[in-house]
């Protein structure tokens, strides 16, 4: 099947250049970013041994849900205040709590697993917390839900390694801060992600990298 032999190959592809960043293959884990993809790709995903999907939207995320049955779902996009609701329960990982009133929100509707998002550049289009503001605002996050670690995505332009160096810092002064470990650190994109690597990444969100783009795997529903 030419689609999911495509697939195989981008992502024995994207294991090699994790490898060759200096980084184990099998300590990072490759977040399928699915925004736009059909489900029949995302089975192709799973087909190929990836182990979480990722949807920027939660409508669009529970919309596949009800067709592909996945290990886990991750929530990689903003999360709205109003619909914590609808994302509580369904999501194995959100990536992108923001503020101490979206973690009070979404730890009201019930808990879960989280990451901070963090916009490690501080760009005005960006959602995410400022670099400064992490060190504050994780215990907090922690005492409401099960904090796993930090999540960014770096400027388009420029070099993004300087960027993930200081997202690792951050990680780990947050770590003294809260006295253990956070487990994961997810950055690196499809077009960044072996810098993201060489700095200590345990999870990217590939898209482009994986599927091709739009339309070039030609699936079927």
């Amino acid at each position: 099947m030419p689609g999911r032999d495509d697939l195989v190959a981008n992502l024995a592809l994207i294991r090699q250049r994790i490898e060759l960043a200096g980084a184990d293959p099998e300590l990072v884990q490759v977040v399928a970013a699915t925004k736009g993809r059909s489900p029949q790709e995302c089975r192709w995903a799973l087909a190929a041994g990836i182990t979480a999907l990722g949807e920027n939207r939660v409508q669009e995320a529970l919309a596949k849900m009800e067709q592909v049955s996945a290990p886990s779902w991750h929530l990689i996009g903003h999360l709205q205040r109003n619909k914590v609701g609808r994302a509580q329960g369904r999501f194995g990982l959100i990536q992108s709590i923001d503020s101490l009133e979206l973690a009070q929100a979404l730890a009201c509707a019930g808990g879960g697993r989280v990451l901070i998002e963090v916009n490690i550049a501080s760009e005005p289009a960006k959602t995410g917390v400022p670099p400064e503001a992490v060190p504050e605002l994780a215990p907090r996050v922690a005492e409401l839900l099960e904090l796993e670690g930090l999540m960014t995505m770096a400027p388009q332009e420029g070099e993004p390694q300087p960027h993930f160096r200081r997202m690792r810092r951050l990680r780990d002064e947050v770590e003294q801060r809260l006295g253990r470990a956070l487990p994961v650190l997810s950055m690196g994109m499809s077009q960044d992600y072996p810098a993201a690597c060489r700095e200590g990444s345990t999870m990217i969100r590939i898209g482009r990298g994986l599927f091709g783009p739009p339309g070039a795997l030609a699936p079927g529903r």
